[in-house]
């Protein structure tokens, strides 16, 4: 069961696939209308209505509140427009054609995900460079060749349905996997015959922040889903009152069992998982994206077991790691800043009787799982990975040897499992799937991947930099290796800062070609995140967000007095909450960028809370119905703070009409927005895919056309000589 419930996890599930772009200029001043643009821009009309809401005293318009309505008789005409204006704006830039055509070659490698072992055969993702969606393989043995077991490319011929959950039965016999329609949240799922390669009859419908957990007999699937909306649009509708439950393989979705629901708490959502023995239903009970979750379980060796509350009270976050017998293992921060493994007995299970096996460092345990009757457990360590062996009593045995400074993932396995995999990459490095032999505690290759260029032309170093109040705040810098500190380099400097997330190492053939234009790619870890543990996470939420965005300009102003670039040649980028953050920065210190790159971004922050999952977000945020919250908030929501006759740098917003996360209103009331604020300054232009969400399943594809169309803007707002 992941620390984070599936709904935590949704939020950003395409953050390390976000990239952005760089700046030009060595004055602290955003370049001038006359250096961007050799003629005014004729934005599409966004007409206005007369709209006011009363918050805590305070009135505030919302002149384009027309725009959450997709169904708006002038938003696709407006939305044809402005992605016409886009095109028109970087037809004139030499080469893109050029962009595209080495981004699609860098793309085009073989890659692999990490494997899972059930019934002895091995289940992994492969996709062999340009293949809009990664295709499922399976290995009858760790040697053995690999066979296609689904190929999610069949499924539309734009590339738009994606896989998304999946999972594999004990026995190995059966494969659970849930679709994604054009980038939606919502989850249709269907298992698959491993032998036969042919689905069976069981389809359901409506799932979403779900996981999937087999029973031990793999005769069914625990999922979570929202009953399905009514009078509107899915893609709009405010989702509470998620239930737990069972379905049986071979019957219809009509007849699944109801689990656990909680129609008393129509903002507590559940997913579950089951012990290796099989005898525990353990359930998370999460509120919104708040880390901290509550649990439950269930005795499955009883078929009339009642749901049992274990963690009643929201004081902390526990993770499911395993158990022994009737003694269950948990992950979390409730006593450790930094996280701890502590063991709790159902049969006595008061807090004081719980007992610490792993106790907390001076580093971050971000992951624990138990293999081979053994901890393996993940560390961060300033942002990046560090792995250590524990006995089952929780005695260090062994550090594992990790390739270099960057970000390994995986560890998975069952409990008598001799084996485990991980990947291992980092931001110039392309992830190497990597076999843990558990009982010698060595390493070997299982799939490496070709690239077609050079990694060793590349590094990456971390620095410190002090925010505005000292805060000390660590960025990663890749670029070229002799890279020349004369303020000339365009970079592009990438943050999140939010809910929890660590932003560690992370290879994309984007950055790639970001670097073979000359650029450099630094990423800072603000405050908000999970890299330090509670205290940074809690020291950029609620009345705290602020010093994200502080964090960031400063990060800004590191690069720029270290002569790695100079505000012209600075572009800023992020995506979701990382769009909340370009969206505040850019308009609070446009002296210090280039370019602004907000993608898929909360930029309406005091309406956030009425579409979709937005509701959940109130535990990062705060709420705008606190008046204390509501005055933080007002203060830096992007849409709110926009200044008419400001010199904002030339900004490039994108977002997609499938995007049920953060639903792309967002984007199109900020859009319209910046343009009527200074018609005749910088350009503020909008990007908005038709067939595409917030980002997980995009299409390969869509996605090196985006980044092509990206880097362009930058070209030619940023003044970078594309050869």
């Amino acid at each position: 069961m992941s620390k984070r419930s599936p709904i935590a996890v949704a939020l950003t599930v395409a953050l390390a696939a976000s990239l952005a772009a760089c700046g030009g200029s060595q004055e602290a001043e955003a370049p001038t209308t006359a250096a961007v643009a050799a003629a005014k821009i004729a934005y599409p009309t966004a007409r206005t209505v007369e709209q006011s809401d009363d918050y805590h005293g305070t009135k505030v318009s919302d002149p384009y509140r027309w725009m959450e309505n997709l169904d708006d008789p002038e938003l696709q005409p407006w939305i044809a427009a402005e992605n016409k204006l886009v095109a028109d704006f970087i037809a004139d830039v030499p080469n893109r054609d050029k962009i595209k055509a080495r981004l699609t070659e860098l793309w085009d490698y073989e890659r692999f995900g990490v494997p899972e072992v059930h019934g002895g055969k091995y289940f992994y993702s492969r996709n062999d460079g340009l293949q809009n969606q990664s295709p499922i393989y399976v290995q009858d043995t760790l040697d053995s060749e690999p066979r296609l077991l689904i190929d999610p490319n069949t499924l539309s011929a734009d590339g738009t349905i994606a896989l998304s959950e999946t999972a594999v039965s004990p026995d190995g016999k059966l494969y659970a996997y849930s679709l994604s329609d054009g980038g939606s949240d919502w989850r249709t799922i269907k298992v698959r015959n491993v032998e036969t390669g042919e689905d069976l009859s069981d389809e359901i419908r409506w799932a979403k922040f779900t996981n999937i957990a087999w029973t031990k007999d793999s005769s069914g699937i625990f999922y979570s889903r929202f009953d399905a909306p009514e009078g509107e649009d899915p893609l709009k509708a405010v989702n509470k009152n998620q239930k737990l439950f069972l379905h049986t393989i071979g019957k219809a979705q009509a007849e699944d069992t109801l689990v656990y629901e909680r129609p008393d708490q129509p903002d507590w959502g559940f997913s579950a998982v089951v012990s290796d023995d099989g005898a525990f239903l353990i359930i998370n009970g999460s509120q919104g994206t708040d880390v901290r979750n509550r649990v439950f379980y269930k005795d499955l060796a009883k078929a009339d077991a009642k749901v049992v509350p274990l963690i009643e009270d929201l004081v902390g976050s526990y993770e499911f790691v395993g158990n022994d017998g009737s003694v269950l293992y948990f992950l979390t921060d409730d006593g450790a800043e930094r996280n701890r493994l502590i063991a709790i007995d159902t049969a006595n299970p008061a807090k004081d009787k719980w007992q610490a096996l792993i106790a907390e460092s001076d580093a971050l345990l971000q992951q624990v799982s138990l293999v081979n009757g053994q901890f393996v457990a993940s560390y961060l360590r300033d942002a990046r990975s560090e792995i250590k062996l524990f006995d089952a009593a929780g005695k260090p045995k062994q550090d594992i040897a990790l390739p270099g400074l960057g970000t390994a993932t995986g560890f998975d396995g069952a409990v008598e499992d001799k084996e485990t995999f991980f990947a291992f990459g980092s931001w110039a490095v392309p992830d190497t799937v990597y076999r843990l032999d558990l009982t010698t505690g060595t390493t070997s290759v299982f799939k490496a991947p070709t690239v077609k260029f050079n990694v060793d032309d590349y590094e990456t170093t971390q620095v410190f930099y002090p925010s505005k109040d000292g805060t000390k705040v660590p960025m990663f810098i890749t670029a070229k290796k002799g890279l020349v500190r004369d303020g000339n380099n365009p970079t592009i400097l990438y943050g999140y800062g939010g809910f929890n997330i660590a932003v560690t190492p992370k290879f994309s053939p984007a950055i790639v070609e970001w670097m073979e234009l000359g650029g450099v790619y630094a990423v800072a870890n603000l405050r908000g995140g999970s890299e330090y543990g509670r205290s940074w996470h809690e020291g950029g939420m609620k009345l705290n967000k602020q010093n994200v965005f502080d964090d960031f300009a400063a990060g800004a102003e590191y690069l720029i007095a270290e002569k790695v670039t100079q505000p012209a040649k600075l572009a800023i980028s992020g995506r979701s909450n990382g769009g909340l953050l370009v969206g505040a920065t850019l308009l609070q210190r446009p002296e210090l960028f280039g370019a602004a790159l907000p993608a898929v971004g909360v930029l309406d922050m005091l309406r956030f809370r009425e579409f979709t999952i937005g509701w959940a977000w109130e535990s990062d945020y705060g709420s705008v119905k606190n008046a204390d919250e509501f005055k933080a908030i007002h203060a830096y929501s992007p849409l709110h703070n926009i200044k008419p006759g400001v010199k904002y740098p030339p900004t490039l917003i994108t977002t997609a009409e499938r995007d049920d996360r953060v639903f792309p209103a967002h984007s199109f009331k900020y859009a319209a927005a910046m343009q009527a604020a200074n018609p005749d300054g910088n350009p503020a232009l909008i990007r908005i895919e038709t067939r595409a969400g917030h980002g997980a399943g995009k299409p390969t594809s869509k996605t090196i056309e985006e980044y092509a169309d990206i880097y362009a803007f930058l070209a030619k707002t940023l003044k970078i000589d594309v050869k």
